[in-house]
C-alpha cells in the first residue's frame, strides 16, 4: 500500500508539473509571441507606444504629456514654463510640494486631496494667478474667469497629454507675441488640432500639446 500511494504521489505531481511547463511555453511564451506579431502587423504604431516624430526622431507619445521648460538655473529646484510653446496642464500638484512635476511615469496618478485641502488650494490659487500673469499680453489681459480647471488641476494620471480648447486659446496671445505670429494663426493652430468627442459624445473635445507645439514650431520655421 505504501508503494501504490508513493506512486500515486508520484504520478500527480509529475502530471501537475507537465501542465506546468505547458501552460508555461503556451501562456508565457507563445501567446505572447503571437500578440505581439499580429500588433506589429495590424497597427505597429500604436503598439510601439504611440511615438510621435519631428524632423526624424522621436521626440515623445501621444499619450503622454510632457514639459516644455527652459533649462534649470543654478539653485533652481524647478524649472520655469518656456513660455514660447503652449504648456500642458500641471502633472499631480503644483509648485514645490508636487508630487510629479515632470510628468515621470513611475509617478502616476492623482493627488489624492480632497477639494478643501489647504495645500492644494494654495496650490491652484498660485497656478492660477501664474496662468494669468503667464498669459497676459500688452493688448490683452487674462481674467480670473478665463481660466479653465485643467489649467491648474492635473489629471488623475497625472500624465494627461490634452489640455481643453478652453485653455489653448486663452494661451493664443502669448504664442503670438512671443513667436512674432499673428493671433489669427495661432488661433487657427489650435483649431487646426482640436480634436472632437469620440463618436460625437463620448469624452470633451482636446488638444494634444505635443502636436500642437510640433505644428507651432514648423509655421515659426516657415
Amino acid at each position: 500500500m505504501a508503494n501504490n500511494s508513493v506512486g500515486n504521489t508520484g504520478r500527480v505531481l509529475w502530471a501537475g508539473l507537465r501542465a506546468l511547463l505547458v501552460l508555461t511555453v503556451i501562456t508565457g511564451v507563445l501567446y505572447p509571441l503571437a500578440v505581439t506579431g499580429i500588433a506589429q502587423l495590424a497597427f505597429p504604431g500604436k503598439a510601439n507606444g504611440s511615438e510621435i516624430e519631428s524632423g526624424g526622431e522621436v521626440v515623445g507619445s501621444e499619450l503622454i504629456g510632457q514639459t516644455y521648460n527652459l533649462p534649470l538655473k543654478d539653485g533652481e529646484e524647478t524649472a520655469a514654463p518656456d513660455l514660447k510653446w503652449f504648456q500642458p496642464r500641471p502633472s499631480n500638484g503644483l509648485g514645490t510640494n508636487s508630487v510629479n512635476t515632470q510628468y515621470q511615469l513611475i509617478l502616476s496618478g492623482a493627488t489624492n486631496r480632497s477639494g478643501d485641502n489647504e495645500d492644494l488650494i494654495t496650490w491652484v490659487k498660485d497656478a492660477k494667478a501664474a496662468v494669468i500673469k503667464d498669459n497676459s499680453t500688452a493688448d490683452y489681459k487674462v481674467k480670473p474667469s478665463d481660466v479653465p480647471a485643467d489649467a491648474v488641476t492635473s489629471s488623475g494620471s497625472g500624465l494627461d497629454p490634452h489640455i481643453s480648447p478652453e485653455y489653448a486659446k486663452l494661451q493664443v496671445h502669448r504664442i503670438a507675441e512671443k513667436n512674432h505670429l499673428t493671433v489669427q494663426q495661432v488661433d487657427k493652430l489650435v483649431a487646426d488640432h482640436t480634436d472632437d468627442r469620440i463618436l460625437g459624445f463620448i469624452g470633451e473635445p482636446r488638444v494634444n500639446v505635443l502636436k500642437l507645439n510640433i505644428a507651432l514650431k514648423e509655421l515659426t520655421r516657415g
